[in-house]
């Protein structure tokens, strides 16, 4: 019997102030605070709910698992301290047994089949990668819990032109797949060309 894939989803509490500061730099902070809320509820309506994985819900400050109301259905945990490769290794390791992916909460164009098709991919790689088009990832996935006690991502530049290319320096020997490459929105004009297509 196989074992049932994990959805880790990355989210901060949402809170104006504390999300989306690029964003906020561009259209204020209420307005990327309304944005970054409506993207995280429909994130997890979308993706919930599905019988074919368990949906962990990992979020920061870690006080925010008990301060905020989370939808039904979702496992929810603290992400801990540390970098994001040090936060996102602890993801990976509290998992039970299966394949995991790890995605954020700010890609609005995840769909049920974008997280079906990484988990395909899991059954022919070791890790699978999801690009984004300014040079980082949106979706990170490990084929079984054990992978993360062998990875290093100190090294890994987050949150720029690097990160993917960094990461997959750090996966060195695993093989990987590729997903299908989403946009994050981090700037006012990420968030333009996104209303527009």
């Amino acid at each position: 019997m196989r074992t049932r894939p994990n959805l880790i989803v990355f989210a901060k509490q949402p809170r104006i102030g504390r999300v989306k500061s690029r964003l906020a730099r561009d259209i204020g902070r209420v307005a990327a605070w309304r944005f970054y809320r409506a993207q995280l509820a429909g994130l997890m309506r979308r993706l919930g709910h599905d019988p074919r994985w368990r949906c962990w819900l990992a979020v920061t400050p870690d006080n925010a698992v008990s301060r905020q109301r989370w939808p039904a259905g979702w496992r929810v945990v603290p992400q801990g301290q540390g970098d994001l490769g040090d936060r996102m290794l602890r993801g990976f390791a509290r998992m039970p047994p299966g394949p995991a992916l790890l995605i954020g909460s700010d890609i609005p164009e995840i769909s049920r089949r974008h997280i079906a098709d990484a988990f395909q991919l899991l059954h022919r790689h070791d890790a699978v990668l999801g690009p984004a088009g300014d040079g980082g990832y949106w979706l990170i996935g490990l084929r079984q819990g054990a992978w993360p006690r062998r990875l290093d991502f100190a090294p890994v530049r987050w949150s720029g032109p690097h990160a993917l290319a960094d990461t997959l320096e750090a996966l060195n020997r695993l093989s990987v797949g590729f997903a299908a490459t989403l946009e994050d929105i981090d700037t006012g004009a990420d968030l333009a060309r996104w209303r527009n297509r």
